[in-house]
């Protein structure tokens, strides 16, 4: 059985409700915070009792990684587990065949991965199999945004040449150690550790061209010399930069969005605006969720995809 594009061995929304997320990654169990389900009701209180690490933010804005008091089984590595979970050993989940990710405890909840992506990993792989079809070489796929390389290696292993940014080092590195588990260390991939802004427009000024962009900009950001990204102010102009670049031969874009207040409409609008230059065409439109066994589903974002 699969569920959001992983087999639910590695990947598995357990249940959510009161501002939490009960979730399956691989061999362990996790309970975190969840703005989406803050209205919501659990579903299996229960089963709460089965995590094995636990997320929690203060009121005073301290974050930590705890063991569960009761996990489902003692395990030796859960005794290195620190506030910041920086001493718990990395664990590996698998993209069906088609690449790993290496997951890691951050000292801010996140774990390396949103599997809300996989699907649209799925559809990016049928576009990028499609665009070398009909162009006839390697199509050039811009990811901005990049963090640990999901997209990256999606198109990568449909056969694009990527070029990955993202504003940390750190992550890059990590998105780099995951094209080495998932045997593609040798793939047309350039990591740059760059704004995502300023890079497009100086690719804009050099005339370089890309045959599809993808796009899953924060809310709020610094790149690599404090450059400050805020996603309502600065993302009608990195769009129209991808439009730019694009122009040529536009294969597919992908916009991907978590930003709450910023409405499905408002973002389809500017995409359309933007990429295309006015607000009557543009991509499809949805929902990304986390789904778990029927009837489990949780919103966890809006994407737009072109074609």
């Amino acid at each position: 059985m699969a569920t959001s594009g992983f087999t639910t061995d590695q990947y598995e929304l357990l249940d959510f409700g009161s501002g939490r997320k009960l979730e399956r990654f691989g061999e362990w169990i996790l309970d975190r915070e969840s703005p989406a389900a803050d209205a919501q009701q659990r579903s299996d209180p229960a089963l709460w009792k089965t995590a094995d690490l636990v997320f929690n933010r203060s009121a005073g804005g301290d974050q930590q990684w705890s063991a569960n008091t009761n996990p489902r089984g003692k395990n030796e590595k859960l005794k290195s587990i620190t506030p910041t979970g920086a001493e718990f050993p990395p664990w590996e989940i698998s993209f069906g065949e088609h690449f790993k990710l290496r997951l890691q405890l951050s000292p801010v909840g996140h774990i390396g991965v949103f599997p809300e992506q996989a699907k649209n990993w799925a559809w990016l792989m049928r576009q990028v199999r499609r665009g070398i079809k009909a162009y006839g070489e390697p199509l050039r796929v811009l990811n901005l945004f990049g963090y640990t390389g999901g997209s990256t290696l999606a198109a990568a292993v449909a056969g694009a040449e990527v070029t990955h940014i993202d504003s940390a080092g750190n992550i890059i590195e990590r998105a780099r150690e995951n094209a080495k588990i998932s045997g593609l260390q040798d793939a047309p991939i350039r990591w740059i550790q760059e704004d995502a802004q300023l890079f497009c427009q100086r690719e804009v000024k050099r005339g370089n061209t890309y045959h599809a962009v993808i796009l899953d900009p924060p809310s709020y950001g610094h790149g690599p010399k404090n450059q400050v990204w805020k996603i309502n102010q600065h993302l009608g102009e990195l769009l129209a930069n991808c439009s730019k670049l694009t122009e040529q031969q536009r294969s597919f874009m992908l916009l991907t969005s978590h930003t709450v207040g910023l409405g499905a409409a408002d973002l389809e609008a500017m995409f359309a605006d933007r990429i295309f230059g006015h607000c009557s065409a543009g991509g499809s439109t949805g929902e990304m969720q986390l789904m778990g066994k029927p009837p489990l589903r949780l919103r966890a974002g809006t994407y737009i995809r072109f074609p």
